[in-house]
This record gives C-alpha cells, sequence and structure tokens, in this order.
C-alpha cells in the first residue's frame, strides 16, 4: 500500500472521530443549562454534567485537531492523486474540514467563557460539520464499496503496513 498517514495521526483521527458524537449528544444541555438559569431555576444536575462534558471534549477536541493539523505538515501524507480534480477536491475538503472543526471549538470556547452572543454562529457550525461528516463517510464508503480502492486503509493501516491484499 502506497501513502498513508503515520500510527499518530491515525489514533488522532479515530480519537475525535469517536469525540465527535459526545458533542452531539451533549450540546442540547447548554441550552436546557442556559435556559434554566434565565428563568431563575437550577439546572439539572445531568445537564451540568452534560454542559461540562460538551466544553472540556470540545476543547480537546481542538486541541486533537491542532496537533493533526501540525503532524500533517510535519509528516505529509505521501501524493496520491493530487493532480486530479478529485484530489484537489479532497485536499480542500479536508483543509475545510480541520478549519471547521477548529474554528467550532474556538467559538465553543469564546462562547463558554468570553462572549455568548457567538454562540448561534457556533450552533450553525454544528451543522456544518454535521453535513462534512455525512459527506466524509459517504466518501470513505464510495472508496470502500464501488472504487474498491485503499483510500480508506490508508487512514487504518499506519504507513509501510501492507494490506491484506498485498499479502
Amino acid at each position: 500500500m502506497k501513502g498513508g498517514y503515520s500510527l499518530a495521526q491515525i489514533g488522532l483521527h479515530w480519537l475525535v472521530a469517536l469525540m465527535v458524537p459526545v458533542q452531539y449528544l451533549t450540546g442540547g444541555s447548554i441550552e436546557r443549562t442556559h435556559h434554566a438559569v434565565h428563568m431563575g431555576m437550577p439546572p439539572s444536575s445531568w445537564d451540568i454534567v452534560q454542559h461540562h462534558i460538551h466544553n472540556y471534549a470540545g476543547m480537546a477536541i481542538g486541541l486533537l485537531m491542532g496537533v493533526r493539523l501540525v503532524l500533517r505538515v510535519l509528516q505529509p501524507r505521501e501524493a496520491r492523486g493530487s493532480g486530479t480534480w478529485a484530489g484537489r477536491a479532497a485536499t480542500a475538503f479536508h483543509h475545510a474540514f480541520y478549519a471547521t472543526i477548529i474554528g467550532q471549538a474556538c467559538m465553543g470556547f469564546a462562547a463558554s467563557y468570553f462572549w455568548f452572543g457567538i454562540a448561534p454562529y457556533h450552533a450553525v457550525g454544528s451543522r456544518i460539520i454535521l453535513a462534512m461528516v455525512a459527506l466524509h463517510l459517504a466518501a470513505a464508503a464510495w472508496h470502500t464499496l464501488i472504487a474498491r480502492d485503499e483510500t480508506v486503509d490508508r487512514i487504518v493501516f499506519p504507513r509501510g503496513k501492507r494490506s491484506a491484499q498485498e499479502l
């Protein structure tokens, strides 16, 4: 298998992939907590726990994506099809994905600690990321089921490891 990512890049990818759904599962607690406080009522303790999970997981995702970005610059993947329109589109999409997720984490941090007025943009960002995740999963499925190429193998098997087809 040619191309691929380092073990660190792969680990960070899957860690973030596991953490992103947590954000969607805990995001509703933010509105419920703030609504309860605004109404002069104490928020539920479970909403407070979810609120903290959402905030700290979001900060962790932002930091992990920052590390991923640094690793991607320091350990670039080997070029595969980057001269084609599809390769250029995939590269642009991944750059936008990094920017959107890091930007989302920054907006969440700002909304939590500095300026709550940015929260509506943070909510829009969550929908954009959801659409990007859906497109990302659709592309992975296409590469696996239709194209039957090794694109998905690159984010599963570390650089230099051979796929089962090559053995």
